[in-house]
């Protein structure tokens, strides 16, 4: 006879949570990434009648996955400038980041000098870079994040085999100087690899690129990796073969997730202006605050900018006192490296940049569409925040 378990209500496992509810969440300073849009929410669902089957078969059902998903890649392909071709995507963001070093890294092994990055760019691509024969060169940057470009056209020759550049930070906000930056790889046939995740959907497509990595979870999408190649950029597909995405991807791509990330797309783009012009006038009102109160320090550019990302570091404080303290007041906020699996490792964007690296605070917006109340959020940061700093600093004076 089967043994029975004995259980009570504590040993009862936590329901799956249903659907956030219209409002969105009422206190969430910390979308990165940030809930799902609900038109892609409804498209992600809906997919799944529809679009279950595998793309790669010759059946009526995997025809028509196929269909979708190349119209996916369409919207996607066409709301970055670029062709359908040209479009490959990827498990996620990280996933469409490493495959873009690999076959970087593959099809211009002739060239045997070090790979060049800047000091900040995302933790996720500089440990694989450090990981290869060569060790990268590390460009450096100034005050407010954005790279030495005098260092940078310094760093590139004829044996440099590929560079890596971020469109803006995912830290502090800071736009790079990209234009420039391609400038001077192509002065010596030197491809420029830009990690776009940061800003798209939430700033201007960049154009100045061979290879681009995005990440829809940036605009409101599910997590899916988009990389794009353009034609004539030498790459070589991963060994051994994928039949994944023309040898590209190491995994097959859900096409729910895809169409989802389309719709997402779609939905952002119709209002990235406006939603850019509102996220950057309550960033500028966080900074303003966070700045006027004693021995804070409000870092990154303070107008060529992400329109949604704001950092600043407290002194004498530790971050995560000041996260907790706001998060018992029903903020959530961020704090730590923004690109590592660890939020609480100190940051390796605010160390390059010479800035505070304890008691850090980061802000990354929602989307109003998905979190309506974030005026309201901010309103309560601000009428908060010197409030929450003395009080800490009070309990750390009287060793508490």
């Amino acid at each position: 006879m089967a043994r029975q378990c004995d259980s009570s209500p504590e040993d009862t496992p936590d329901p799956i949570p249903a659907a956030t509810n219209a409002q969105g969440p009422s206190g969430l300073l910390d979308a990165a990434p940030g809930p799902v849009l609900p038109q892609a929410l409804q498209t992600l669902l809906g997919a799944h009648e529809v679009a279950w089957a595998d793309p790669s078969a010759r059946h009526a059902d995997g025809r028509r996955s196929r269909a979708l998903l190349d119209r996916a890649r369409e919207v996607l392909a066409d709301g970055l400038g670029v062709r359908p071709d040209e479009v490959t995507l990827h498990a996620s963001g990280d996933q469409a980041a490493r495959s873009a070093l690999v076959l970087l890294s593959r099809g211009r092994r002739r060239r045997t000098g070090p790979v060049v990055a800047s000091a900040v760019e995302h933790s996720s691509l500089l440990r694989w870079l450090r990981a290869g024969e060569t060790a990268p060169v590390s460009v450096p940057v100034s005050l407010t994040g954005a790279v030495d470009l005098a260092a940078w056209r310094e760093s590139i020759d004829a044996q440099t085999p590929f560079a890596v550049l971020q469109s803006a930070n995912q830290e502090v906000g800071t736009r790079q100087p990209v234009a420039a930056a391609r400038a001077a790889t192509r002065e010596h046939g030197v491809p420029l690899l830009v990690d776009a995740r940061a800003g798209l959907g939430r700033d201007p497509v960049p154009t100045d690129f061979d290879v681009l990595v995005g990440d829809a979870t940036s605009w409101g999408g599910p997590g899916l990796g988009v990389l794009v190649v353009r034609t004539g950029t030498r790459v070589s597909p991963h060994h051994p073969p994928s039949p994944h995405e023309g040898g590209f991807a190491l995994d097959p791509v859900d096409v729910p997730t895809a169409l989802a990330a389309a719709e997402a797309w779609q939905q952002t783009a119709a209002r990235r202006d406006d939603e850019g012009g509102d996220a950057r006038l309550l960033v500028e009102r966080i900074r303003a605050t966070a700045g006027a109160i004693e021995d804070v320090d409000v870092v990154g550019d303070p107008q060529d900018r992400l329109p949604h990302v704001c950092t600043f570091s407290v002194l004498y404080v530790d971050g995560e006192t000041i996260v907790d303290a706001l998060a018992q007041r029903g903020l959530a906020v961020a704090s730590g490296s923004a690109c590592t699996a660890d939020t609480l490792e100190p940051s390796h964007v605010l160390a390059a940049m010479g800035a505070l690296t304890q008691g850090n605070v980061r802000i990354t917006l929602p989307l109003e569409s998905v979190a309506p109340g974030r005026a309201d959020a901010v309103d309560r940061l601000c009428s908060l925040l010197d409030e929450v700093v003395r009080g800490a600093r009070a309990r750390i004076a009287a060793g508490h």
